[in-house]
């Protein structure tokens, strides 16, 4: 997705981190950037209010319990897995990235 207007960061990598910044799971820097665009991309904001009304949803139905530690690394190894595995297919295809 992109709304078509430059920015530093692009709106494609913004929503594909969004969760890791709502989790408060990335770097000061990375935070930053993610903030900034949010700031100043009504598209991506409009999003990212979606995602975290999502969020807080999912909270308050799980009862606040968090994942374990062992559930939370095989989630993360597995997104990472389709991650490579898609960018892989698309510079093999040499389709545009989703």
């Amino acid at each position: 997705m992109s709304c078509g207007k430059p920015h530093e960061t692009d709106c494609s990598e913004v929503l594909e981190q969004v969760w890791l910044f709502l989790d408060h799971e990335c770097d000061q820097e990375r935070r930053r950037l993610l903030e900034h665009h949010l700031d100043e991309c009504s598209p991506c904001l409009e999003r990212f209010g979606i995602e975290e009304h999502l969020k807080v949803l999912l909270r308050s139905k799980c009862g606040g319990d968090h994942a374990p530690d062992g559930l939370k690394r095989r989630l993360r190894e597995k997104i990472r897995e389709t991650v490579v595995e898609q960018a892989a297919t698309t510079v093999q295809d040499g389709a545009e990235p989703r």
